[in-house]
C-alpha cells in the first residue's frame, strides 16, 4: 500500500503565510507526478499545482505568483508554499501523488485525507 500524509494546514491571516507538506510512504518504487488539489465548502475539487518527476510545475490561474510547489524525491514529499493568503483560498486541501509500486507495475494515483486552510479576513 501507498500512504500520503499532509501536513502544515492550519488557521491564517489574510495576507499571510503557510507551508503544506505531503509525506509518500509504503510500497513504492517510483512517483511521477505529485500535487496539491483544494475543496472549498459547496465547491468541486479543484487543482492548485503539480509537479512533475522532472520538477515541471502547473499552477492554476488563481493562485500564480502566490503558491510554490516544490518536491524533495529522496524524501517522498511535496511541497506547497502559500504566500499572500486571500479568504478565497479557504479550503480542504489534498495532496495526490501517481505512484509506481514496482519496475513492472502500472502507475496509479493515490490521495491524502486532506488537511484544512482557513484564510480569516
Amino acid at each position: 500500500q501507498v500512504q500520503l500524509v499532509e501536513s502544515g494546514g492550519g488557521l491564517v491571516q489574510a495576507g499571510g503565510s503557510l507551508r503544506l507538506s505531503c509525506a509518500a510512504s509504503g510500497s513504492i518504487f517510483s512517483i511521477n507526478t505529485m500535487g496539491w488539489y483544494r475543496q472549498a465548502p459547496g465547491k468541486q475539487r479543484e487543482l492548485v499545482a503539480t509537479i512533475t518527476s522532472g520538477e515541471t510545475t502547473n499552477y492554476a490561474d488563481s493562485v500564480k505568483g502566490r503558491f510554490t510547489i516544490s518536491r524533495d524525491n529522496a524524501k517522498n514529499t511535496v511541497y506547497l508554499q502559500m504566500n499572500s493568503l486571500k479568504p478565497e483560498d479557504t479550503a480542504v486541501f489534498y495532496c495526490n501523488a501517481v505512484v509506481k509500486r514496482s519496475k513492472w507495475s502500472g502507475a496509479y494515483e493515490y490521495w491524502g485525507q486532506g488537511t484544512q486552510v482557513t484564510v480569516s479576513s
